[in-house]
Parts: C-alpha cells; structure tokens; sequence
C-alpha cells in the first residue's frame, strides 16, 4: 500500500445541528477565512493555550484570529497534565466575564490534549454553552483529542472525571507544526495512531509498520495522509455513537490499564506512552484468551519500541494497577469495561476480564 491521498476536509456530523470540518492546511494562512464562515466577524475570540505552545504559534494565530475577529483575548497557563484542573478553568472564566464575552464569542484551543480539553470543557459551561474552535498543536490532538466533543479537567488526580460533550464548531489542522514536535510528544501520538488501527483498521496498522522510516521523518504528504486517516476513522465512530453508549468505548483500547499507569507514574510519562503499556496489556490478554496468535502479540509488543514507544514500566505494582481501574471512569455497574482485541483491526467491549488477568499481563511488563 502507497503512502495513501489525504483528505483535507472531513465535515463530521452532530446532533442537532449542522456538524463541523476539520480543516487540514499547510499553515495557519486560511485559519481567518475559516473563521469568517462561522460568523467569527466582530465578535470576541479568547485563544487559550500553553506556556510551551504560546512561545512558538501564540503570535502567529493571534494575527489570524484578529484580521476577522473584533476583538481577541489570550489565556496561557502552565504546561502539562497537572495544570488540566477546575481552578484554571475558573481563571479562564473571570479572564472571559472581565472582556465581556457573551454567548455568541468564541474560545480558540491552541494546543495539544491538555488545552484542547479544558477549553471544551470552559466553553461547555460558561453561559451554559459557548462556540469554540480546536486548533490542535501535537499529533495526539491532530488524530485524537480535538475530535468528538470530549471535554474534561483532572480531579484529585483522576483523569477526565469532570466533564462535558460539547462539540467544537472547527478543528483546524496545521500539519507542519508536526515538525517541531519533541520526539517524545510525536510518540505519544504514535502511541493513540496504533490503537486506531489495531482496534479499527488492521491494513491502516500495516501501513503504518510498512512507512515506519517515512513516519519517523516527518515526511509531509506521509504525515496528512496519517492524520486524515484517523480523523476519518475518529469520525466514523463519533458520528455512531456520540456519547459513548457503544461503540465510541472501543476508543478507549489501551487505556484501561494505560490510564492506572498515567495516575500512579503522577503523569511523569506521556499519555500517549501510557495508552501504549495499555495496548500491550490488552493485546497480551487477547493473546491468553486465543484471540491473536503469539506472532501477532509480540509484532504489537515490538512496533511499540520501532516507534519510540516504551513495553515495560518500573516502580508501580500489580495491586496497585488493578486497584486504581477500580476508580476508572470506565466503570459500568463495578464491571471495568476492558477493550480487547477478537483479531487485529477488530476491538471489542469484554466485561469479564478479571484481575488475574490484569496483574498476568501488567506483570510481563514489570521491569522491576
């Protein structure tokens, strides 16, 4: 299989309304005319990003949004998962009522995961519910998080537990961005990219092994077709289940265990890295379980290291990991909704995976 053609508008389709696009351009030049389209002119936009973020693209964006909006307002807050907290979003809030936004204003998602969803989420709730547009800065954002509506903040250092849906009225996509990505962030989105297509796409996971060197270059057409790719497979299962009453779940492939991982590690690893330990996990009890062969295991286990991605962990115990699912909110009646995998491209919901299955396959990961 080629390198594949990408699409470069994908409209997605919510309830209710009349859905948005996803938007993939070679730069931020277009983001203004976009803009334009929604109604942007004359009205306030308030970008919101990070303190590693806004010292690369705040300016640059900032100079976009104000040849069409009105008015432009900027909130930077400190990088990282721990800063996805209820007290940043009530900052942002009083930066909002301070230059007077109102329902028809609009907040700007510069950033990767962390911004994307606390700014869903304080647009989801102030004034019950104002526009906002992702402009996703990682890969992981690109393929994953600035798709769907998922909006949320940590809480007490459980991930996501407060949130909201609340669809985004835009996802603009600058590949280039891509090329200044940290190794370690672009693998983090590799990390979210295998799952796609271990649970969804088992040609598009091939592909992926098949264009490793093209992928660990960056190379461009490579990098918007790998984007559109999961953005349209994003759309697909979004657009089925928006709310997660099915399908959408099968989402969640590797985050079981990935999650316990993210909480006890107090975030010190990607997440991306985590939803790969997870993946590994999962595969591993699908292996057990005679789902996939023992090749088919270890070809997931090892494309995890092909691409920078870790398949063993330190410091954290199996109790420790199987306790912390507990409080995953995931949860369905005390049952853990686990993703397996019945083949490769092919996940599905088990409720039935018990803890000596979980401590099994975290214990062939432990490297300690």
């Amino acid at each position: 299989m080629g390198k594949g053609s990408a699409e470069r508008r994908i409209h997605v389709k919510t309830a209710g309304d009349a859905g948005y696009d996803i938007c993939l351009q070679d730069s931020f030049g277009a983001l203004a005319g976009e803009l334009a389209k929604l109604g942007c002119e004359g009205r306030r936009v308030c970008i919101v990003s990070d303190s590693n973020v806004a010292g690369r693209y705040l300016e640059a964006v900032k100079q976009e949004v104000a040849g069409c909006a009105a008015q432009v307002e900027t909130f930077v807050f400190p990088a990282g998962e721990e800063s996805k907290t209820l007290a940043n979003v009530q900052e942002l809030y009083e930066v909002l009522i301070r230059a007077g936004f109102d329902r028809k204003d609009f907040l700007l998602a510069l950033g990767g995961g962390v911004v994307g969803d606390l700014t869903g989420y304080a647009a989801a709730t102030y004034l019950r519910g104002i526009r906002f547009i992702q402009v996703p800065t990682t890969l992981l954002a690109q393929i994953d998080s600035s798709v769907g509506g998922k909006t949320g903040v940590d809480f007490d250092q459980y991930k996501n537990m407060v949130g909201a849906f609340h669809q985004p009225s835009l996802v603009y996509i600058s590949i280039p961005v891509l090329r200044t990505l940290p190794e370690e962030q672009f693998a983090s989105g590799m990390g979210e990219l295998l799952k796609y297509g271990l649970s969804f796409d088992a040609e598009f996971y091939e592909w992926a092994i098949e264009h490793m060197e093209e992928i660990e270059e960056r190379d461009a057409e490579t990098m918007a077709y790998m984007v559109s790719k999961c953005c349209q497979l994003k759309k697909y299962i979004v657009e089925k289940d928006p709310t997660e009453k099915g399908d959408r779940a099968l989402l969640n492939f590797g985050h079981t265990v990935g999650h316990a991982i993210e909480k006890l590690k107090h975030f010190e690893l990607t997440h991306g890295a985590c939803v790969a330990l997870g993946t590994v996990a999962a595969a591993y009890i699908s292996w057990q379980r005679g789902y996939l062969d023992e090749d088919e295991f270890y070809e997931i286990r090892d494309m995890n290291v092909g691409f920078g991605l870790p398949i063993s962990f330190d410091g954290i115990t199996e109790d420790a990991i199987v306790e912390a699912t507990r409080h995953d909110k995931k949860m369905d009646g005390g049952k853990i909704r686990f993703i397996l995998l019945k083949k490769l491209g092919k996940a599905f919901i088990a409720e039935d995976v018990t803890e000596k299955e979980m401590r099994e396959a975290v214990r062939t990961m432990k490297a300690d």
